[in-house]
């Protein structure tokens, strides 16, 4: 038997039709959306940059630039000091030839005075030689004649006369000599001690420039070492933020903090002996830190850790790792990872200024214990149970090919 509808009918039933189809394409429109977003959403978290991490990596550029320049500027003090060390040593040894040269002039000068005082005192009777050769000269041949006794008396005068000429002329010139000879010497001498002064002068003059050098170097210094000092400041503060994000976890999420292997999971004796973030390890991250034990147990575990720290720079390496990025850089190096938790893969906390990442030892239902440096920011290894869904991620790097 067949039915046959009225037109009004029929045209209800073709809407109801429509409707259904329309419904089931918005549903299907839903399903792709949301298929979509779930492939996208793990890709686009990660990419998001944190402030936080921003601001380290600018505060440590800046922390390595300031101590490069204090150490050139320290260098700098360095040299000025062993300049000004010289040019004291130098100004010694002029200080004490002008003292030699100044006992010379004095010498000379005592000897001018005891000269002329010798003079001085020969005076009088030179006067008196002088006059008495000058009378006898006045005399005539025949007046010394008639006054001598004999002619032996007149040869003994003559020859008197012409003795004591001789004697004043030697003395006259001998004086004469001293004088000279004494005058150039002391000309040479000032004139040496002039040019011994003068040297002296500018090598306090220099002295002096090199002193106000160094104390502007010096100051440079401090400057720089202030601002060292403030960076790093910074940088506590925001690894204070961290650890409290760390604590806010553990509080969230019960996990419970133990000591655990005495031994730190194995992590390398040079490593872990060494004070945190004085060295560098092979994957380029700071050592006694969470993603330098994380790369060392992947690379001890599976053999294939990718170099994911910083790059070589005029400072040295300055480390770019941090936990926060190690999805994104799975997701560039095709690791698999998702959000489920397996044995020996590497769980990731995007939260905080560094974020966290821990080695996955136990997998208990939706409980995980995990080993992992630097839980509490001081640079310490601890194990601790902890619910899964306090790590956003889980890198496979043991399913990478």
């Amino acid at each position: 038997m067949r039915f046959h509808h009225s037109p009004m009918k029929k045209n209800m039933m073709k809407k109801k039709n429509t409707k259904q189809f329309y419904t089931r394409l918005a549903v299907l429109a839903v399903t792709a959306v949301l298929a979509v977003v779930a492939v996208v959403q793990p890709f686009a978290k990660p990419a998001n940059a944190d402030t936080y991490d921003d601001q380290i990596k600018v505060l440590q550029s800046q922390i390595d630039s300031y101590n490069s320049k204090a150490s050139d500027l320290a260098a700098q003090a360095d040299t000025l000091n062993n300049k000004i060390a010289e040019l004291q040593n130098q100004q010694s040894q002029l200080q004490a030839q002008i003292n030699l040269t100044t006992a010379k002039s004095n010498e000379l000068k005592a000897q001018i005075a005891a000269n002329e005082a010798k003079i001085k005192e020969q005076s009088t009777a030179l006067a008196q030689t002088l006059s008495n050769l000058y009378y006898s000269q006045q005399t005539s041949t025949l007046d010394i004649l008639m006054n001598s006794n004999s002619v032996s008396d007149y040869v003994d005068k003559t020859t008197q006369q012409d003795s004591l000429q001789q004697q004043i002329s030697a003395s006259v010139d001998q004086i004469t000599a001293i004088k000279k000879q004494l005058e150039s010497q002391k000309a040479q001498v000032d004139q040496l001690l002039a040019t011994q002064q003068a040297q002296q002068d500018q090598l306090t003059a220099t002295q002096q420039q090199q002193q106000d050098l160094l104390a502007q170097t010096q100051g440079q210094e401090a400057n720089y070492q202030a601002l060292v000092t403030q960076s790093n400041a910074q940088i506590a503060s925001l690894k204070a933020q961290q650890a409290a994000a760390n604590a806010a976890k553990q509080k969230q999420y019960n996990g419970k903090i133990t000591a655990g292997d005495p031994n730190h999971g194995g992590y390398p004796a040079y490593l872990d002996n060494a004070p945190q973030d004085s060295l560098i390890d092979p994957w380029g991250m700071y050592n006694r830190e969470c993603v330098s034990y994380a790369a060392w147990k992947v690379q001890q575990t599976y053999g294939n850790m990718p170099y994911w720290g910083g790059s070589s720079g005029g400072g040295g390496v300055v480390p770019s790792g941090s936990a926060k990025y190690w999805v994104g850089k799975a997701q560039i190096n095709g690791i698999p990872y998702g959000t489920t938790p397996k044995v020996g893969s590497v769980a990731v906390m995007t939260s905080g200024t560094y974020g966290h990442v821990a080695w996955v030892q136990q997998v208990n239902g939706s409980q995980i214990y995990v080993s992992q440096y630097n839980w509490g920011m001081t640079g310490q290894y601890s194990e601790m149970w902890i619910d899964s869904a306090a790590f956003q991620y889980y890198l496979y790097f043991g399913e990478w090919k």
